[in-house]
């Protein structure tokens, strides 16, 4: 099992669980985060710390999809390790539907 992220992160960006992840696995596009499945360690810490409950492990419903976008983007962006502020208009997007439209492919700022 992995911890993935999923559409909800999407012009939200919060950055809460990048700053416990022990093993640094999370990689930053410019309006998302992505977990690597190859670095993951299953600790789940970093699931409760998101605001947008967007981090799911890979064995509940309808992640395949999600678990391919990570894996992709994880190859490609750089690498967070410390917590930002999430994006301007990220309160106002949380739990907003239909957002994967919005995925940008353009890596972000990384550390």
């Amino acid at each position: 099992m992995t911890y993935v992220v999923m559409e909800n992160c999407i012009q939200c960006k919060y950055t809460d669980c990048v700053e416990v992840c022990p093993v640094d696995c999370f990689y930053e596009g410019e309006n998302f985060l992505v977990i690597n499945p190859d670095e993951c360690i299953d600790c789940g810490v970093c699931e409760p710390e998101c605001p947008a409950e967007a981090i799911k492990p890979d064995t509940e419903p309808d992640t395949e999809q999600w678990i391919e976008l990570n894996k992709k983007y994880a190859e490609v962006w750089p690498n967070i390790t410390s917590q930002r502020d999430p994006l301007p208009n990220a309160d106002d997007l949380n739990g907003k539907s239909g957002k994967l439209a919005e995925l940008s492919e353009n890596p972000g700022e990384g550390d």
